[in-house]
Formats: structure tokens, sequence, C-alpha cells
């Protein structure tokens, strides 16, 4: 069984057909799905699809919006967690440097995030695009009592290594099943078997063959399969080690390979 630790299904690309989306990955051993927030405005559609059972709930503000974040959604956010018990990790949330004249709004976000967690002793999801340093500084920097998952990794192993000794877990995904993607795929042979866990990212981050399509949970077997080979390992062990780390990352039901 696998957990796709990172998709959107709540976003509208699926509002046609969000019930056989659920099914077809189910049908190929999908069994867990954890949903992040991105927006205010998306919060109440995140947990609504948390109220099934096999989905879990993040919700923070992602840095890609943030000309739509106010200052009072983060005491929004704060109550949220406080209403929300179930709400399994903050985010998404982070950096996106390509972004340069937004980027001091992000970080009084991100900052502001991360206080959230301390607080509420909660994982975050991490956005990072082009910060990967930056970001582990920063974080480095907050004493967070469970870390968190940096999601869509593409980093150096060297980058990587900052991310685990602060005891943050990498989302593997899409991105692995290119051929251009050499570091990566160098990066993913070295790691330890408990330091990542996979993720669709759907509607985005397509696999390599399906450019142009909106990508779904059912194509997380995919990129098991690709982390598989890279690293020498049957899908079954991958599958088996990234539920457990999801699993225990976001205090979900114990998930059997």
């Amino acid at each position: 069984m696998l957990i796709d630790a990172h998709c959107h299904l709540d976003f509208p690309q699926f509002d046609h057909d969000r019930a056989e989306v659920f099914e077809a990955a189910k049908a190929v051993g999908v069994s867990h799905f954890v949903i992040p927030g991105t927006t205010r405005e998306r919060w109440q559609h995140v947990l609504a699809l948390a109220e099934r059972d096999d989905t879990s709930a993040c919700v923070g503000l992602h840095p890609y919006f943030v000309v739509q974040h106010q200052e009072a959604d983060l005491a929004a956010l704060d109550q949220l967690f406080i209403k929300h018990p179930e709400i399994v990790a903050v985010g998404e949330c982070g950096i996106d440097a390509r972004f340069e004249a937004t980027i001091d709004a992000q970080w009084h976000y991100f900052d502001a995030q991360l206080r959230l967690a301390q607080k509420h002793s909660l994982p975050v999801v991490v956005h990072c695009v082009h910060a990967n340093d930056t970001v582990a500084k920063r974080l480095g920097q907050f004493s967070l009592p469970k870390a968190g998952m940096i999601h869509a990794f593409s980093g150096s192993i060297e980058q990587a290594q900052k991310f685990l000794a602060l005891g943050f877990k990498l989302g593997l995904g899409g991105a692995v099943t290119y051929g251009r993607a050499k570091r990566l795929q160098r990066m993913v042979k070295a790691l330890p078997d408990d330091a990542f866990m996979l993720e669709t990212d759907s509607p985005d981050m397509p696999l390599n063959g399906c450019q142009g399509m909106r990508n779904e949970p059912s194509r997380l077997v995919d990129v098991c399969r690709a982390v598989a080979r890279l690293r020498e390992q049957t899908a079954e062990q991958v599958a088996g080690q990234t539920s457990a780390v999801a699993a225990t990352l976001f205090g979900l039901p114990c998930m059997r390979p």
C-alpha cells in the first residue's frame, strides 16, 4: 500500500470526477491521501475532503498565492488548528524564490506559520523553490517539535543532508522519472531508507511521458517504481518504507505494504 503524501485533490481540476480519481488510485494500491491547503479560501474544501477515512488535511498559506493572503489569515489559521485537531500539519507554506517581488511577504508568512507549528506541535509541509540553503538555515533557527516534509525536493545530496540533519523528510515525485534529472537521481540513490516519502502533487508535477496532462494519485505507483529502480530495491520495499515514514510524520494509522 502507498500513501500520497501531497496531492491537491481539492483543486477545481477534480470537481467533475473526484470520486473516480479516488477510486482509480485505490484500485492500484494508493491507500491514503494527504491534502495540503494553499489559501484561506481553500481550507474548508480541504477539511471537507478530510472527513473521508482515507484522507488527511494540512492547512496553510502557500507562497505562490502570497498576494491573496492577509494578516487576518494567520489568526484564522491559528484558530483552525484549535478547532480541528485532526489537521496533521501546517502547510503548504514556504519560499518560492522565482518571485523576487514578493519575497519579503513570503518570508513574513513563512515565519508566522513556523511559529504556529511550534505553538501547536505540528509538522510543516515546506514549499521550497530555488531556496534550499536559505530555507534550511531558517528552519535551523526554529525549534520545531516535529520537523516536517520538504515537498518536491530536487536539490543536491548536500542540501538534502542539511534538511535531514534537522529531522525533515523529503518528498519525491514525478521529477525522478525524467532522464535529464541526473543530480536528483544521484541524490535519490544516496538517501537512507527512512529519509523520504512519495507524492504526486496532483494535479501538477506530471511524470515523464505525461507532460501537459493532469496528474493523479494513481500515478504514484509509477513514481514508486522509478524510485525502486534507482535504489535497486523492490517497489514493495519502497512502498512499505515510504508509507511508514509518511504515517509516522503525519500521525496516520499504521499502514502495511
